[in-house]
């Protein structure tokens, strides 16, 4: 394993520590001295390979799937995130009925659903993205120029939608 890597292996072994409040000692107590301090410590620094076996059992004792240990698989690494999708309500309320009625009753259902009546803005999933595509019967980034043509989605979800067709 190269030390670059090792050293963002470690990385992502401490962020995942972290984010659960332990620290290297609390680990070593909460595994009941499984996971030694200065082990997890080691693998965190990069200074200490860390065999598949061994990583499958920290990022089960972590409670995550391999995946997020491993460096450059997860939206946290260099890749910029897709861009959220946001619905403009005000534009939408101008769209005519006829093209949009489908549009505003997901919305609207979103809005109850959450409680969120702010009126000038909703953001959205892609799962709810590719929903109202099957209800207009078309494909995401069809829909998506679609619209961003009505004005209700800026342009940068042209990003989004091509990152989930990749």
């Amino acid at each position: 394993m190269s030390s670059e890597y090792a050293k963002q292996l470690g990385a992502k072994l401490r962020a995942i520590r972290t984010q659960q409040g332990l620290s290297l000692h609390g680990v070593e107590e909460k595994s009941q001295g499984r996971w030694k301090a200065v082990v997890v410590g080691s693998y965190e620094r990069g200074d200490r390979a860390v065999t598949v076996q061994r990583l499958a059992e920290l990022a089960d004792f972590y409670g995550v799937p391999v995946q997020e240990l491993l460096p450059g698989t997860t939206p946290g690494g260099a890749a910029e995130p897709p861009p959220k999708l946001v619905l403009d309500l005000e534009r939408l309320a101008h769209v005519p009925a006829d093209k949009a009625g489908p549009l505003q009753r997901y919305a609207a259902t979103i809005q109850s659903q959450r409680g969120d009546y702010n009126g000038k803005v909703l953001s959205i999933r892609q799962d709810d993205l590719r929903t109202l595509a099957v209800i207009y019967d078309q494909s995401p980034s069809v829909l998506t120029e679609q619209l961003i043509s009505w004005g209700v989605l800026d342009a940068d979800a042209r990003r989004a939608v091509s990152h989930e067709e990749v």
